[in-house]
């Protein structure tokens, strides 16, 4: 499993967005908005399929939207009379990062061509993929994603809707889809609700869905509601349908909150600046500490330093300044490499000079980087460092869709938190509790898996099993 040691994340999911409209609206332009709107959820591939209803253009590839589709490329799934698109950015959570791996996925069916894309992860795709295979099925890539589409295909006396049910009824884990026939538009979201999807329309009547509100907002509709847990929802000429499939308690991804959701961003009615902002209201409250600045680490730490600021009164200040051109680009291969490479993303500012800094970030997974980063505000002049995450140490991995390292690997697993302090460097280390989390997101249930190792939508029957499980 390839990490890059100058994030020291949860890496990103992935982003699925689809449109569904009357002509003459130029849908791959649409989609390529939607989908530049979700860039931050994957970086490693896009794609797009577009219908007008008769022909089936895809066109996807290895890299960022703006890479993936020049005008050239874009132009090639332009219809004029189109009227059903999907996107999808890709972080591989299952599935090697090559070509072949990219989405949207397609496949010829009795009920037509279909494209599919998908966010999340199904943790029982091994064994569903392993029992088709001795049935003589075949695969084309080494994602689960194709499980899914898969099953759809093989259920040949249903129609696509009840085939996707009854794909949806045989599948587990967290997921958010957007299926496209030449003619329909369809959603569907896990039976917990792990992974977001929400619905959106414009004033002239297209309808969107996509992981999150911003891409809605891209392309100039407004957000009409979330997809419930176990919901398949479906566009065509006479509107939206809704059937419920599979229903379970809500525990949608706590790390939409915390992390992955931009801030601008309303899931399953919380806002998500708005929690993070309530998350260091909560830091400060449980662990408060003489200090003279508050720091956030950019850009995902800054709404819960600015909730810090608030309830302790310390003065906030930008004690870190993030190059944003210092993107995903390489895999540095040696320790110094990789060193420089938080180097070249972050350096300190004067802020921090001879202050007692409270450095404030959303969680820490090996903690190499927050070694790194503490150094940097000490060789800045900061005479005490205390280290505050609004996560609580994660100790498990996900198998929903988020790329965490092996449990060895993560290192709230294997040391005491003290030991940790010890290990970045700090003079204090605390995070949020898991109860402060959830009073601070609000709204539903939420899934903590990654926190408590108790996992809502299921497990894989191998627990250590990787992203590349499939490639057989």
């Amino acid at each position: 499993m390839i990490f890059d040691p100058a994030t020291d994340k949860p890496q990103d999911e992935c982003g699925v967005f689809g449109m569904y409209s009357a002509p003459p609206l130029d849908l791959a332009w649409f989609t390529y908005l939607g989908l530049f709107a979700l860039q931050h959820r994957g970086q490693e591939a896009a794609g797009m399929c577009v219908s007008d209803g008769e022909r089936f253009h895809v066109e996807k590839d290895l890299g960022l939207v703006t890479q993936v589709f020049d005008e050239r490329r874009l132009d090639s799934v332009r219809l004029p009379n189109a009227k059903v698109s999907i996107g999808h950015v890709r972080y591989s959570t299952t599935g090697s990062n090559l070509r072949f791996n990219a989405q949207p996925l397609t496949t010829r069916t009795n009920k037509g061509i279909l494209g599919l894309a998908h966010n999340g992860n199904f943790v029982n795709a091994l064994e569903v993929r392993s029992e088709m295979l001795s049935q003589g099925a075949l695969f084309q890539t080494t994602n689960d994603s194709e499980v899914m589409l898969n099953l759809i295909a093989r259920e040949s006396d249903l129609d696509l809707i009840e085939a996707t049910a009854a794909a949806m009824k045989r599948l587990k884990g967290g997921y958010a889809c957007v299926l496209m026939s030449r003619t329909q538009l369809i959603g569907f979201r896990d039976p917990h609700g792990v992974r977001p999807l929400v619905i959106g329309q414009r004033d002239d009547g297209a309808w969107v869905l996509a992981s999150e509100p911003c891409a809605l907002y891209a392309v100039g509709a407004k957000l009409i509601r979330d997809v419930q847990p176990g919901e398949l929802v479906w566009f065509d000429r006479t509107g939206l349908h809704s059937l419920t499939v599979d229903a379970k308690a809500p525990t949608p991804c706590s790390f939409e909150w915390i992390y992955f959701a931009r801030s601008d961003s309303r899931l399953d009615d919380v806002d998500t600046h708005e929690s993070r902002i309530r998350m260091g209201v909560q830091l400060a409250k449980e662990n408060p500490v003489h200090a003279d600045v508050v720091v956030p680490v950019p850009d995902s730490g800054i709404g819960a330093a600015i909730g810090y600021a608030r309830e302790s009164g310390i003065p906030f200040d930008y004690g870190l300044y993030k190059n944003p051109y210092a993107g995903r680009t390489f895999i540095a291969p040696t320790q110094e490499a990789r060193e420089l490479k938080v180097k070249m993303k972050l350096s300190p500012t004067s802020a921090v000079r001879g202050k007692r800094v409270i450095l404030v970030d959303d969680s820490i997974v090996r903690g190499t980087t927050s070694r790194q980063i503490v150094n940097l505000l000490r060789e800045a002049g900061a005479t005490e460092v205390h280290f505050r995450v609004s996560s609580p140490p994660i100790t498990h991995p996900c198998f929903y869709g988020i790329d965490t390292a092996a449990r060895k690997e993560l290192v709230a697993s294997t040391h005491s938190i003290d030991e940790i302090r010890q290990l970045i460097g700090a003079d204090t280390l605390t995070f949020i509790s898991e109860q402060g989390l959830r009073d601070a997101i609000g709204g539903p249930g939420l899934c903590s898996a990654c926190f408590t190792g108790n996992y809502p939508a299921g497990t894989p029957l191998l627990n250590d099993v990787d992203k590349l499980a499939l490639e057989v």
